[in-house]
């Protein structure tokens, strides 16, 4: 399919510009896009479009993976396109339409919504009445399944697929009402990481780590992803959301089941997706009454105060969950998964601590770097040097793949990479709905708990490593 161009709803904000444009400009530098390839930045400013360019251009100085070059930018520009409407306004769509074919970038077109979810159904919306007016389709209900309008049109949205799974198959049904199936894709930009796609190789391509990975010799499994920042400007989205839905639903469950899955069939989307869903479909009943023992939430002092935060709010803002994994692999092997923001250190990393193999002898750990810096580091015991005792110390190897100075700027973003996978209509690298809704399921049975055996939330300094009471 011919790839003519990337429609961006929520062109003027921060996932645009920190992300989406720099990872555009990256493939336009190495000469991934086609010539004739556009952008259009959609947003609510008043901007023409060579003040929007001029904007896109300073960000792309501080963001570009690749040396940014004034020359290379000017090439660059001539695809960025700006246009303004309403998006909650359906009666804009049709003239948006109507511009979409003046730049004659309607076959192989990409929607972005780069937008907070509650605009997902409106922009769905306008874009069926208008193309059901634009092409004088035979529909006469935009409640009639058959995609005909949207060809194929792809779309990608955002995480959170919704705020519950109610919601989440609310947005899935609109989508797949108005697109092809497999021309939706839901983006989660951690599984366009470096490391975590490389869990698969490590496990699976390393004798040291295959025939070890399993209940036998493995202690417990952490999955961590820890923030410095607070919600900025985010916390009217946030206070709805929280850190449960916002990290631990899509982006830590995802980890979690590569890392806890077991070897796909093949190399294909399909087994990899159905690997990981298997794992879901795996993790062990919760008794509602102890949710104590598993769930744990947090808020940092100073959240009420944000911006667009509710006064009273009870939105968590760090979580920590012990899930285990009912299969032969994994039984009784306890799962961490923990997330927070405004703590002390930016970190997110998998750790597989190995169980012990005597008194005294600490177990080894296997520490999987996603960010902010990728690798790997192995501790492991050794007899202390120079001595006749039997001593033992721990020592470890570190492998910083991202200290490699050509890694920096051979090794594409995220963004780059999914947007890429997109183009080329692969989707091995995004969430299916299948695990949305199952991961979905699990964690409302969490919520449902939480909310009428505990309600429990302990505050937490900001700059510190979370509550005191998590485990």
């Amino acid at each position: 399919m011919t790839n003519n161009g990337m429609v961006i709803f929520g062109g003027t904000g921060d996932l645009a510009y920190r992300k989406l444009f720099p990872a555009l400009y990256n493939l336009h530098c190495l000469g991934s896009l086609p010539a004739d390839y556009k952008i259009v930045g959609i947003g609510r400013r008043d901007y023409s479009e060579d003040e929007y360019i001029d904007i896109v251009q300073e960000w792309m100085r501080e963001f570009s993976r690749l040396k940014y070059s004034d020359e290379e930018f000017e090439k660059f520009k001539s695809r960025i396109r700006y246009y303004k409407m309403d998006m909650s306004d359906g009666k804009e769509y049709t003239a948006l339409l109507d511009f979409i074919k003046k730049e004659e970038i309607e076959d192989g077109l990409i929607y972005y919504y780069a937008v907070s979810p509650e605009l997902f159904d409106p922009i769905t919306e306008g874009l069926k009445i208008a193309n059901c007016k634009h092409k004088k389709c035979q529909c006469e209900s935009v409640d009639i399944y058959d995609s005909c309008c949207m060809g194929n049109t792809k779309v990608i949205i955002e995480k959170p697929f919704g705020e519950n799974l109610q919601a989440a198959e609310k947005i899935y049904e609109n989508l797949k009402s108005y697109f092809k199936t497999e021309n939706i894709y839901h983006i989660d930009h951690y599984l366009g990481k470096e490391m975590i796609i490389n869990i698969m190789t490590l496990r699976f391509a390393n004798a040291i780590f295959k025939a070890v990975w399993k209940k036998e010799y493995i202690e417990k499994v952490e999955i961590n992803a820890y923030e410095t920042v607070g919600v900025d400007s985010r916390g009217g989205y946030y206070d709805k959301s929280g850190a449960l839905a916002d990290m631990i639903q899509n982006h830590l469950f995802q980890i979690m089941s590569i890392v806890a899955m077991e070897k796909p069939k093949d190399n294909s989307s399909i087994s990899i997706k159905r690997a990981q869903n298997d794992v879901f479909k795996q993790l062990k009943d919760i008794n509602e009454e102890k949710i104590d023992e598993i769930l744990l939430m947090g808020q940092y002092n100073g959240y009420r105060d944000e911006e667009k935060v509710a006064p009273d709010s009870v939105t968590e803002t760090y979580v920590a969950l012990k899930l285990e994994i009912e299969n032969e692999r994994w039984q009784g092997v306890p799962f961490y998964l923990r997330t927070g923001k405004k703590l002390d250190r930016r970190e997110s990393e998998v750790i597989v601590t190995f169980k012990s193999m005597g008194e005294g002898i600490a177990g080894n750990h296997l520490s999987i770097k996603i960010q902010p810096d990728e690798g790997v580091k192995v501790n492991f015991n050794i007899k202390k040097p120079g001595t006749e005792s039997q001593l033992i110390n721990e020592v470890e190897m570190d492998f910083c793949q991202s200290c490699i100075l050509e890694n920096r700027t051979n090794t594409p973003e995220a963004y780059e990479r999914l947007l890429k996978s997109c183009m080329d209509s692969d989707k091995s690298l995004f969430s299916q709905w299948e695990q949305i809704e199952t991961s979905w399921k699990y964690i409302n049975k969490i919520v449902d708990s939480y909310k009428k055996y505990s309600n429990k939330l302990y505050f937490y300094e900001a700059a510190s490593n979370g509550p005191a009471e998590s485990f």
